[in-house]
């Protein structure tokens, strides 16, 4: 599942907690439980990623392209070190990339060892 649509799927699972919530005062439904199950899962896989600059191809970026861009999807050049994309966490360092923004389009050098 990409991103967006972790996120997707959290913000509906939490939209139908939240209107579930509303509408009952007594013991947890099924739903309810299912949903704070999804929101879980989803917040823990979230939790588990870390944004990663300077190595995401043009235009499959995760989002923070720079100005002028919007968004996913959005990098102009290979390698745009204001535009991320997400990786597990511990993994971007050793892709090349950088935990914040780099000042140049070069590719991503992965560390020796």
């Amino acid at each position: 599942m990409s991103h967006s649509s972790s996120l997707t799927a959290l913000a509906s699972a939490l939209i139908a907690a939240a209107s579930l919530a509303a509408c009952s005062q007594d013991k947890p439904t099924e739903a309810e439980q299912t949903s704070s199950k999804a929101i879980e899962k989803a917040a823990t896989e979230l939790a588990a990623q870390e944004k990663c600059y300077g190595i995401a191809l043009a235009k499959q970026n995760d989002c923070a392209a720079g100005p002028g861009t919007s968004c996913a999807g959005t990098s102009n050049v290979d390698y745009q070190g204001n535009a991320w994309k997400f990786t597990e966490a511990g993994e971007c360092e050793k892709l090349g990339g950088s935990l914040t923004e780099v000042a140049d389009n070069d590719p991503p050098v992965p560390p020796k060892g």
